[in-house]
C-alpha cells in the first residue's frame, strides 16, 4: 500500500515548526533502494532526518524549517520510485472563460500536495491528483474561493443531479436577468437610435420629452440594467481585476462602466468635456448586457445538451430494487442496496445492481451497456449486469458489487473523466489564453490613447467608443469552450456507440494511427474453439459418426474434445456408451463405443494403424489454407470422417478489417500460432502484417517493430497476455468481453466484442479532432481579425467604425457557434452499421431516459 499521513496539525508548506511526516514508498527491494530514498529525501533543504524502513516501506521525515511537500515527492520520483496520489473531482462555479480555468488550474495547484489540477470549462468540473492526505477538500475549496470562485466536492456516487439542478438554477437566473434587462433596454435603445434615424421619432422626443429629459430617463432606465442584471459582471470582473487576474467578466464590466460613465457626466456636468463631446452611449451600455446576457443563456442551454450522453447513462440505473430480506421482499431505494443482498428481478424490471444468479432464469437485454442487440440468456451462476432490462423470466440475484463499483456507474465515471480530459491540442490554446484579457485591456488602452491624440473631432468620442468596443469584442470564452466542448461530446457519443474512452488523449491519439496491430485468439476470432468441419467418408452418416467421436472425447481432457462434445449437444445427440478408453500421448485417443472400435486423432495416427488417408487429400489441403489442424476418426478399422476443430473467425471480422483498409491503415495481426496457421488466417482475412509464433512477453517487442518508420500503432487485445501490449501501444484498445486486466490497461474500450467498434472509434475520433479544429479556427480567427476592426483599422481606408453594439453581439454569439458546432457531433455517423443494432441501442438509452 502507498499512502501519506501527516502527524502535525500544521500544513506541509507552511509549518514554520519541525514536523515529522510519514510517506510510504513503493518499489523498494534491497537496502540500496533505502539508501537512495534517504540519500535523495535528505538533499530537500528544511530537511533534519530521514528515516526509511524497508519492511514497513514507509520513509519518516523530520523538517528543521518549513515543510516542503512537494520537493520530498519530487526527490523519492527522481530516485525512481512512487508515492500513492488520490484523484479528486470538484465542481466549480463562477468560470465563465478561458481565463478564470488558468486562474483556477493555478490556484489549485498552489495547494500543497495537488499534483495537478485541470479545470474543464464545458463541464465546470475540476479534476486533481494529490498526494494522499496531504490536500483536504476544505483546502481545495478554499483556495477554489480565494480565487473568486465557488467549489464543492462532487459525490462518489452519483453527481449529476446536483450538478443539472445547478446548471438549470443559473438558467433560470439568467432568464430573469435577460428578460429584465430586455425590457429595461428596448426603450433606451428606441430613445437614442430611433431619435439618430427615424425621424419621427426624433420629433416626437423633441417636443414631447425633450433632449434633456430623454437623458434623464435613458440615465435611468440603464443604470438599472447595469447595477441590476449586469451587476452579475462586476461583482466578478472587479475583484478579478484588483486581485491583477482580469478575466471575461472584468472586459464587460470596464466596458459598460466607461460608456456609462461617460455618458453620466455628459449628462450631468457635461460643461467639464471638450466641446463637441457632450454624447451619451447609455443604449450601448444597456445592449451590451443585454446581448451578453443572451449570449450566457443561450450557452447555458448549450452546455447541458453536450452532457446529455452521460444523463443517459445515469437514466439506466434503476431507481429501487426488490431486497429479500428476513424472508420478506421489500422494496428498498438503490443506494441502501447492500454487498450480498438477495434481490428479485421481475420480468420488465432494471437489474438495479451488478450481481449472479441464485435462482431462477430469464433472458436479460445488455444491448445499452454492450450494444449487444440479443437478449442473453442467464441462468444459476450467470453475471448480470445494473442498468440492464429483464426480459421474460424471473429471477433473484446476490449483489457483489453496489454503488459506485457496479459496471454502469464506472461507466459512467470513466466517461465523465475522459471527457474532462485536455488533449494535447489544448496546449497552444493555454498558452494563449494564460495572456489574452491583459493583452485586449492593453489594446483598449492603446486604441483610446491613439484616437484620442490622432483622431478627427471629436476625438474623445471616438476615443471611447472604439475603445469600449475592443474591450466587448474580444472573445476568450469561444478559445475555452473550442476544445472541451468537442470532447464533451464526442466521448458521449462514444458511449452511445458502446465504445469507451478511458483517456481523453486517446481520442487524439487514435486519430494518428497508421497500424491497427490485433491479437488473434479472442479478438479476431470468438476465443473458444468450435467444431467447423466434419466430412464423413461413404457409406458413414455424419451424425452416427460425431455421436461415437463425442462419445470418445467425453473420456478425454483435450479442449479440442470440448468443442466436439458441445456440437454433438447441440446437434441433440445421444451419446453411447463408452469402455476401454485409452489416450495415446502424441497420436490421439481410442475407445469402444457401442461395440464399435473408434480412434481419433490426427494423420500420424492413421499412419499408425495402417489406414490410408489420401482419398482427403482435398480436403486436408482445404482446411490447411484455411488455417484449420485435420483430425481423422476410424470406425472398426476404416477411416470414417476427416474433422476440423478451430478457433472460428468472428463473423464481423473480415467487414471491420475492411473497414480499416478503407480508412487507409494498415492491419497487423500478433498471435503465437505457428507461421503456416497465422498466414492462412491472414491471406482469408486480407490482413497486410503478420507477426507469428509470438510468446505473450514477445508482443511488446513486436510492437516496436511495428513501429518502424516513426509509424503509430494501436493495438487490439482481449486477455491478461495482452495486458503488457495494451499498456505499451500508442493506444490501447481492449475488448469489454475481455478480461478485467485488458481493460484496465487499455486506453480505449469496446462494451461488445464487435471489431466493427474499432473503425468505428477512429472514424469518431478523427470527426471530433476535425471538429475541435474547426471551433479552434473560429475563436482564433474571430479574436484575431475583429479586435482590430474594432479598434478602428479599417477607418482611415473605408471610414467603417464598429460600434460597441454590434460588437457585443458578435461576442456573445461567438461562444454559441462553438458550441453550436461541438453540437454537430451528435449527428456523427458511424461508418460500420451494426444493423439494427445502433438503432436499437439509442431507442432504449431514449427509453430508459
Amino acid at each position: 500500500m502507498q499512502s501519506i499521513f501527516r502527524r502535525s496539525n500544521m500544513s506541509p508548506a507552511t509549518a514554520t515548526n519541525p514536523a515529522l511526516l510519514g510517506i510510504y514508498v513503493e518499489g523498494m527491494s534491497c537496502a540500496s533502494c533505502v539508501n537512495r530514498i534517504e540519500k535523495a529525501i535528505r538533499t530537500v533543504p528544511g530537511v533534519k532526518s530521514a528515516a526509511v524502513n524497508l519492511a514497513t516501506e514507509r520513509a519518516d521525515v523530520a523538517f528543521a524549517g518549513p515543510a516542503d511537500l512537494g520537493a520530498i515527492l519530487k526527490a523519492v520520483q527522481n530516485a525512481g520510485y512512487s508515492t500513492k496520489t488520490d484523484s479528486i473531482e470538484l465542481a466549480v462555479e463562477g468560470a465563465t472563460c478561458a481565463s478564470c480555468v488558468n486562474r483556477i488550474e493555478a490556484a489549485l495547484k498552489r495547494v500543497p500536495g495537488v499534483l495537478d489540477a485541470t479545470m474543464n470549462l464545458a463541464t465546470e468540473r475540476a479534476f486533481l491528483r494529490v498526494v494522499s492526505g496531504a490536500a483536504s477538500i476544505q483546502d481545495l475549496m478554499a483556495a477554489v474561493e480565494r480565487a473568486g470562485y465557488t467549489a464543492r466536492a462532487v459525490a462518489a456516487e452519483n453527481p449529476e443531479d446536483a450538478q443539472a439542478e445547478a446548471r438549470e438554477r443559473e438558467a433560470h437566473s439568467l432568464a430573469r436577468a435577460l428578460s429584465l434587462s430586455a425590457v429595461l433596454t428596448l426603450p433606451v435603445f428606441v430613445l437614442e437610435m430611433g431619435s439618430h434615424f427615424v425621424p419621427a421619432i426624433h420629433d416626437f422626443v423633441m417636443t414631447s420629452i425633450g433632449m434633456q429629459e430623454s437623458w434623464y430617463l435613458q440615465f435611468l432606465l440603464a443604470t438599472i440594467v447595469l447595477f441590476g442584471p449586469g451587476l452579475r459582471f462586476v461583482r466578478k470582473g472587479v475583484p478579478a481585476l484588483l486581485r491583477g487576474a482580469p478575466d471575461m467578466n472584468s472586459l464587460v464590466a470596464l466596458g459598460t462602466a466607461a460608456a456609462w460613465s461617460y455618458s453620466v457626466v455628459a449628462t450631468f456636468a457635461s460643461s467639464i468635456l471638450p466641446n463637441g463631446t457632450a454624447n451619451i452611449y447609455y443604449e450601448a451600455a444597456a445592449v451590451i448586457v443585454t446581448l451578453i446576457l443572451l449570449g450566457r443563456y443561450l450557452e447555458n442551454r448549450a452546455k447541458g445538451r453536450t452532457s446529455e450522453a452521460i444523463k443517459r447513462l445515469v437514466g439506466l440505473q434503476a431507481k429501487t430494487a426488490r431486497v429479500v430480506r428476513d424472508g420478506e421482499t421489500v422494496e428498498v431505494p438503490l443506494d441502501q442496496v447492500q454487498m450480498g443482498d438477495l434481490i428479485l428481478v421481475r420480468p420488465g424490471d432494471k437489474v438495479p445492481v451488478d450481481g449472479e444468479v441464485v435462482d431462477g432464469s430469464s433472458y436479460v437485454d445488455e444491448s445499452m451497456i454492450t450494444g449487444e442487440p440479443v437478449p442473453v440468456a442467464k441462468g444459476l451462476g450467470a453475471g448480470v449486469v445494473g442498468g440492464t432490462i429483464n426480459k421474460t423470466g424471473a429471477f433473484t440475484f446476490r449483489a457483489t458489487k453496489v454503488g459506485a463499483d457496479t459496471v454502469l456507474a464506472q461507466i459512467i465515471r470513466m466517461v465523465e473523466q475522459a471527457q474532462g480530459a485536455k488533449l494535447p491540442i489544448q496546449a497552444l490554446v493555454d498558452k494563449v489564453t494564460a495572456w489574452f484579457v491583459p493583452a485586449v485591456m492593453l489594446a483598449a488602452a492603446a486604441t483610446f490613447l491613439v484616437w484620442l491624440f490622432l483622431g478627427p473631432t471629436p476625438a474623445l468620442s471616438f476615443a471611447l467608443v472604439n475603445a469600449v468596443a475592443v474591450l466587448i469584442i474580444a472573445c476568450p470564452c469561444a478559445m475555452g469552450l473550442a476544445t472541451p466542448t468537442s470532447i464533451m461530446v464526442g466521448m458521449g457519443r462514444a458511449a452511445e456507440m458502446g465504445i469507451l474512452f478511458r483517456k481523453g488523449e486517446a481520442l487524439q491519439t487514435l486519430k494518428s494511427a497508421d497500424v491497427i496491430a490485433m491479437d488473434k485468439t479472442g479478438t479476431l476470432t470468438k476465443g473458444r474453439p468450435e467444431l467447423t468441419d466434419l466430412i464423413p467418408a461413404g457409406g458413414f452418416d455424419r451424425d452416427d459418426v460425431l455421436a461415437a467421436v463425442a462419445a470418445v472425447e467425453m473420456r478425454s481432457e483435450h479442449p479440442i474434445g470440448e468443442a466436439i462434445i458441445t456440437a454433438a449437444k447441440r446437434a441433440g445427440l445421444v451419446l453411447p456408451e463408452v469402455e476401454g478408453f485409452e489416450a495415446i500421448p502424441g497420436f490421439g485417443a481410442k475407445a469402444v463405443v457401442a461395440g464399435r472400435t473408434v480412434q481419433v486423432g490426427a494423420d500420424r495416427l492413421m499412419t499408425k494403424l495402417g489406414l490410408d488417408v489420401s482419398a482427403f487429400a482435398g480436403e486436408v489441403n482445404r482446411l490447411g489454407d484455411e488455417g484449420k489442424s485435420p483430425l481423422f476418426a476410424a470406425i472398426d478399422g476404416k477411416i470414417a470422417a476427416v474433422i476440423a476443430v478451430s478457433d472460428p473467425i468472428k463473423q464481423t471480422t473480415v467487414e471491420a478489417v475492411n473497414a480499416l483498409h478503407k480508412l487507409g491503415l494498415r492491419v497487423a495481426m500478433i498471435t503465437g500460432d505457428n507461421r503456416k496457421t497465422a498466414e492462412a488466417i491472414a491471406r482469408r482475412l486480407k490482413i497486410d502484417e503478420v507477426v507469428a509464433e509470438v510468446l505473450p512477453d514477445g508482443k511488446v517487442q513486436a510492437l516496436e517493430n511495428l513501429r518502424a518508420g516513426d509509424r503509430k500503432v494501436a493495438f487490439v487485445g482481449d486477455g491478461i497476455n495482452d495486458a503488457p501490449a495494451l499498456a505499451a501501444a500508442d493506444v490501447g484498445v481492449a475488448i469489454g468481453t475481455g478480461t478485467d486486466v485488458a481493460i484496465e490497461s487499455a486506453n480505449v474500450v469496446l462494451m461488445s466484442g464487435d471489431l466493427r467498434g474499432v473503425p468505428n472509434a477512429i472514424a469518431l475520433s478523427k470527426a471530433t479532432i476535425r471538429n475541435i479544429k474547426e471551433n479552434l479556427f473560429w475563436a482564433f480567427a474571430y479574436n484575431t481579425v475583429l479586435v482590430p476592426v474594432a479598434a478602428g483599422v479599417l477607418f482611415p481606408a473605408y471610414g467603417l467604425l464598429l460600434s460597441p453594439m454590434i460588437a457585443a453581439g458578435a461576442m456573445a454569439l461567438s461562444s454559441v457557434f462553438v458550441l453550436g458546432n461541438a453540437l454537430r457531433l451528435k449527428r456523427f455517423r458511424a461508418p460500420m452499421k451494426f444493423d439494427a443494432v445502433q438503432a436499437d441501442v439509442n431507442g432504449r438509452l431514449a427509453a430508459a431516459q
